[in-house]
């Protein structure tokens, strides 16, 4: 049987192996979408730090099994600043294909025309 903690673990090395794997794109979209996974995997860290609790209230009370507030306030500011941080840099990805005409993330459409000619010289 599976536990939750491994299954919370799974998903945020996912969620952080396609963000990679996307912010390696050339493309501007697809890092935007690699940086808003990687929000995501640090979201769900920060929430796995206050350990996973199966019905335990958020309030010190008298019951023995309770749940750390803490970590849900700090995911709830992180989500707040990364939809806020997102759209900036979807602002920024906008303007950078408003004013280099293409969506590349070194504003260069073929590999092939960053070729040095000095190379070919003995």
């Amino acid at each position: 049987m599976l536990s939750i903690e491994f299954l919370l673990a799974s998903g945020i090395g996912l969620l952080i192996a396609t963000g990679i794997y996307l912010i390696l794109r050339a493309r501007t979209f697809p890092v935007v979408l690699g940086l808003v996974m990687i929000g995501y995997a640090v979201n769900l860290f920060l929430f796995a730090m206050g350990r996973t609790q199966v019905n335990a209230p958020a309030v010190l009370t008298e019951t023995t099994k309770v749940s750390d507030p803490l970590p849900q306030a700090l995911v709830l500011t992180a989500i707040v600043i990364g939809f806020a941080t997102t759209a900036f840099i979807v602002q920024l990805a906008l303007r950078s294909r408003y004013e280099s005409g293409t969506d590349h993330v070194d504003s260069k459409e073929d590999p092939t025309l960053t070729y040095d000619p000095r190379e070919d010289e003995p």
